[in-house]
């Protein structure tokens, strides 16, 4: 199969990398990794909006850099130079995560 260096998406699909769970502290204390989810990944690209169904354009509610809340199913998996990356609605993501 191809690889390919970039993807965008269409209408209102997000394309999201997966955040890492840390398997070890900074002072090198391994972690539990058994149990530990992590829904959260960071936005790369979005698609530019879609029409709804009177004729409105509605945009994307995320940009690229944001960090998102995921949904623990869904997605469609897709790899892109290397990286394993998920493709969602923007309505599928629960919400923006900020510090």
């Amino acid at each position: 199969m191809q690889q390919f260096k970039r993807l965008v998406p269409l209408m209102n699909r997000v394309l999201v990398k997966k955040l890492e769970v840390p398997n070890k502290t900074q002072s090198g204390i391994l972690l539990n990794t058994g149990n530990t989810k992590n829904p959260a990944g960071v936005v790369i690209e979005v698609g530019e909006g879609y029409y709804d169904h009177k004729g409105d354009f509605v945009k994307i509610c995320v940009k690229v850099g944001d960090t998102v809340l995921l949904p623990d199913f869904g997605g469609f998996k897709v790899n892109v130079s290397g990286q394993e990356l998920l493709i969602f609605r923007d309505t599928d993501l629960l919400g923006i995560l900020s510090r």
